[in-house]
C-alpha cells in the first residue's frame, strides 16, 4: 500500500518469470498411494475411493503409482508365511489402468515419524525374538533401544529363528517376485526400491524423536548392541588398538549442538586418530549393509531396476565436522567425501538412488538455517553431483507437502538443472501423496500443470 497525492495505491508484487520447460527431457511423475492403503489384514482398503483417485490421475497422464509393501504386514504372524492378497488386488487394479508401479519393500516400522498416519509394527514374531534379545535392535549409548528396524549388527547372525538378517530380507524378496511374476513380465512393475534401515533409508537412527531428540540436535551413535560393539572390538584389534573399541565418550547427547561437545567442535576428536578410526568403521558398516542387501536385491530381481533411499540429512552441513550426518552414518565431514563410497557401491550393483533430500528448494524456501549451519542446497548439489558422477540414476520425492507453484517450481528446478553441461535429469519424480487435499480443484490443476512441464510439455500461462 502506498499513497500518490493523497490516495492509496495497492501495489501487486509481480511473480517472477518462469522457466520455460517445454523440450526439456522427459521426467516421469509418480504418486506415492497412502500409507494405510493395505490393512493388517492385507485387505485393499476402501478400494471404489482409490481407483476414481486413480482414474483422475490417470486422466492428466501420471505414469503410475508408488506403493510401501509392509514386512510387518506381510510376514505378520510367522516366519516365512506370506500374505500378499492386499497388494495382489491392488496391482490389478492399477494394472488395469495402463499405470505403471513402483514398490517400496519396507521393513522398518510405519507410526512413530513426520508423515506417518497409521501404525504398522513389525512382525509380531519379530517382536517376540527382540523381547528376549533386544541386541537385534539398534542401541544408543544409554540402552536405549529403536525397535523400528534391525540392527546392521545381525545381518549375518542366525538370531531370527534360525535365519540371518539379510536371510529374512532375502526370502521376502523373493517371495515377492515369485508372486508377482505376471506384473514384472509385462513390465507393469517399472522398479523396486530396497528398505534399507530406519524409514526404509540408508541410515542409523541417529535422531529418533521418541529419545527425546529434536531438530537440530547433532543425534547419537547407534553402535551399542551387543553385535555392532563385537564387530567395533574385531576393527580395533585388527588395527592393533584394542583400547579403541569403544564408542565417543565426547560426543555429546541427541539435542547437543558442535561447539558443545569435544568430538565434533572445531578441531575436534573427530578429526583425530580415534576419531577417524571410530567414523571410518561406522561409516563402512552402513556401506557394507547396503552392499549385502542390495546385492541379494540383484539376485531377487534380476533384470529389474532396483533403488535405494538416503535422506538429506543438512543441518549442521556448514560446520567442520558435519555432526549430524557423522552419527547418522556419513562420513562427511569437510576434508572428505562421505557420499562416494555410498554412490560407488550403488554403481557397484547398477542401483539407483533415492535422494529425499532432492525437492530441497521447498525446504530451502521455509526458512532461514544460518543458527543450525544448515544448508539443503549445499548437500543437495554434493550428493546429485556424487551421484551422477558415479553414472547412479537418481529419483526424488518432494520433502514437505506442496500444492503451489512456487513449490512446483523448486522441484522442477531440481529435476531438470538450468545450463547443466550433460543435460542430466532425475530419471522420475513421486509425489508424496494422493489424497483429498490434492484432489481439491485448484490443487489438482495445479498438479496437472506441474505433470505436464516434468513430460516436457509446454502449458498455457494462468
Amino acid at each position: 500500500m502506498d499513497a500518490v497525492d493523497n490516495r492509496q495505491v495497492v501495489i501487486i508484487p509481480q511473480r517472477l518469470q518462469e522457466r520455460d520447460f517445454a523440450g526439456t527431457p522427459y521426467v516421469p511423475v509418480y504418486v506415492m498411494l497412502p500409507l494405510g492403503v493395505i490393512n493388517m489384514k492385507c485387505e485393499l482398503v476402501d478400494p471404489d475411493s482409490l481407483l476414481n483417485q486413480l482414474r483422475f490421475l490417470k486422466a492428466i497422464n501420471v505414469d503410475g503409482i508408488v506403493v510401501n509393501a509392509w514386512w510387518g504386514i506381510v510376514e505378520a504372524h510367522g516366519p516365512q508365511v506370506y500374505n500378499w492378497s492386499g497388494y495382489k488386488r491392488l496391482f490389478q487394479v492399477v494394472r488395469e489402468l495402463k499405470l505403471k508401479i513402483q514398490v517400496v519393500l519396507c521393513f522398518h516400522e510405519c507410526g512413530g515419524n513426520v508423515g506417518d498416519d497409521v501404525i504398522i509394527p513389525l512382525p509380531q514374531w519379530v517382536a517376540e525374538i527382540g523381547v528376549t534379545n533386544p541386541d537385534i535392535f539398534f542401541t544408543d549409548r544409554a540402552g536405549r533401544r529403536y525397535q523400528e528396524c534391525l540392527s546392521w549388527g545381525i545381518d549375518k547372525e542366525r538370531v531370527l529363528r534360525g535365519r540371518t538378517a539379510v536371510e529374512v530380507y532375502f526370502d521376502y524378496m523373493r517371495s515377492f517376485r515369485t508372486e508377482f511374476d505376471v506384473f514384472f513380465e509385462d513390465g507393469s512393475i517399472s522398479l523396486i526400491e530396497i528398505g534399507l534401515g530406519p524409514c526404509g533409508e540408508l541410515r542409523y537412527p541417529s535422531n529418533p524423536v521418541k529419545h527425546g531428540w529434536r531438530y537440530p540436535g547433532v543425534g547419537e551413535f547407534q553402535c551399542y548392541d551387543q553385535y555392532l560393539l563385537k564387530s567395533l572390538r574385531r576393527a580395533a584389534e585388527t588395527r592393533g588398538h584394542s583400547f579403541w573399541a569403544r564408542g565417543p565418550d565426547n560426543s555429546g547427547s541427541y539435542n547437543s549442538q558442535p561447539k558443545e561437545t569435544g568430538f565434533f567442535c572445531e578441531g575436534g576428536d573427530y578429526n583425530g586418530h580415534y576419531g577417524r578410526f571410530f567414523l571410518s568403521w561406522y561409516s563402512q558398516i552402513l556401506v557394507d549393509h547396503g552392499d549385502r542387501v542390495i546385492s541379494l536385491a540383484k539376485m531377487a530381481f534380476e533384470g529389474i531396476s532396483i533403488a535405494a533411499k538416503l535422506s538429506g540429512i543438512y543441518w549442521w552441513y556448514k560446520s567442520s565436522s558435519h555432526a549430524a550426518e557423522l552419527t547418522a552414518g556419513v562420513y562427511n565431514p569437510c576434508n572428505r567425501d562421505g557420499y562416494a563410497p555410498i554412490m560407488a557401491m550403488l554403481k557397484k550393483h547398477e542401483a539407483g538412488l533415492n535422494f529425499t533430500c532432492a525437492a530441497t528448494g521447498l525446504l530451502a524456501s521455509c526458512g532461514d538455517f544460518s543458527g543450525e549451519l544448515g544448508d539443503p542446497e549445499g548437500l543437495n548439489w554434493q550428493v546429485l553431483n556424487a551421484a551422477w558422477d558415479a553414472l547412479v540414476p537418481v529419483t526424488s520425492e518432494n520433502d514437505l507437502p506442496c500444492h503451489d507453484r512456487d513449490g512446483y517450481n523448486h522441484i522442477l528446478e531440481t529435476a531438470k538443472p538450468l545450463n547443466d553441461p550433460d543435460g542430466r535429469h532425475l530419471t522420475s519424480f513421486t509425489y508424496i501423496r494422493v489424497g483429498l487435499l490434492l484432489m481439491e480443484r485448484q490443487n489438482f490443476m495445479e498438479f496437472e500443470r506441474f505433470v505436464k512441464r516434468m513430460h516436457g510439455e509446454a502449458v498455457l500461462d494462468v
